[in-house]
């Protein structure tokens, strides 16, 4: 038994002595193969800078609904979010005095009135009495010329209490434009003034505004793309178009105008993150299938000049869209890059 323990240790390790030998053997003769798959040169090219501001939910209009009188608010037929239509009454102010001056005047058409019927049956009598040779002629032209102006003065006090009454008419506050009423905050039984606004409502397309200093906003065209922050706006798409950049500068800010499809009014005034080009510079991007990412680490599979493909970890940040890139570090210009193997 003694004499066996020694020869299964020299057998034992022979055997690993063998082993050994035929792997190094392997990997000292084993060729080295090239690497497989799709190949990009990876180029410098010009990249849009994008810069994160804040936009606000707006429409392209707002019509506000302003008191054409002063006096008292005695109804108000909406509130906040209701729909309107163009002219309809959306409130009602009167004005005590008016209603005074309006009966004021009702009373004077009713005396010129009979002053008018007066003269117009004195005029009568006298043609009669000249046509029988009784009253000259130059007594009738004074009784003609008494019922022109007894005639006359019954226009003037029909005009003005037309006008007194027209003027009281003027307490209906209108809807200026079709749309959603965004600010109704004006109590019944308020006293307003000629021009206040009470009520404002939304008009045209909802879009957002954005604001943002004039030395960047020189960068801004119309038909650029904006990136929207993924839910801040649900049910919206996540980019938008800039329909318009408002010559005026403000303050030293510039504003511009964003149109998104499936964009709602109902929440005017909302805040949103949106990203803007303002600048263009150099960068590397690739498409988004040339990336494998690994625990959490993103790698590019890249050739060196014997055709051989090695891993190599890189920095990445979203490209300028959603099927590319932009690879920050870990790759030069004229890399060659091979996408990575697809496992099933």
């Amino acid at each position: 038994m003694t004499r066996a323990l020694p020869a299964l240790a020299a057998f034992a390790v022979a055997a690993l002595a063998l082993t050994a030998c035929g792997e190094a053997s392997r990997l000292e003769t084993a060729p080295a193969t090239a690497a497989v798959g799709e190949r990009l040169a990876v180029r410098a090219a010009m990249a849009p800078d994008y810069k994160p501001v804040a936009a606000t939910v707006t429409t392209r209009r707002m019509g506000e609904a302003r008191a054409r009188i002063g006096g008292t608010l005695v109804r108000l037929n909406v509130k906040e979010g209701d729909e309107v239509r163009k002219g309809q009454v959306l409130a009602l102010v009167t004005d005590q005095r008016l209603t005074l001056e309006t009966q004021g005047y009702g009373a004077q058409v009713a005396a010129a009135a009979a002053q008018a019927a007066r003269a117009q049956a004195d005029y009568g009598r006298i043609k009669t009495l000249y046509d029988q040779g009784i009253y000259a002629k130059a007594r009738l032209d004074q009784a003609e010329a008494d019922t022109k102006g007894a005639e006359g003065a019954l226009r003037a006090a029909r005009a003005q209490q037309g006008a007194s009454a027209e003027l009281g008419a003027q307490g209906a506050i209108l809807a200026p434009t079709s749309g959603r009423v965004l600010k109704a905050d004006v109590p019944a039984g308020s006293v307003v003034a000629a021009g206040q606004t009470v009520a404002t409502v939304t008009a045209g397309e909802p879009l957002l505004r954005i604001e943002i200093p004039e030395a960047e906003g020189r960068a801004l065209k119309v038909g650029d793309t904006v990136r929207i922050a993924p839910g801040d706006l649900p049910g919206a798409a996540n980019t938008g178009t800039i329909v318009q950049v408002y010559p005026a500068v403000t303050a030293g800010r510039l504003t511009a105008d964003i149109t998104v499809a499936g964009l709602s009014a109902d929440f005017v005034g909302q805040r949103v993150r949106v990203s803007v080009k303002v600048a263009e510079r150099s960068a590397l991007t690739v498409p988004l299938r040339f990336v494998a990412t690994r625990y959490g680490v993103d790698y590019v599979r890249v050739l060196d000049k014997a055709g051989r493909a090695s891993d190599v970890a890189v920095q990445i940040a979203p490209g300028p869209d959603a099927g590319h890139v932009e690879v920050l570090s870990g790759l030069i210009d004229g890399d060659v890059i091979v996408a990575p193997k697809v496992t099933s």
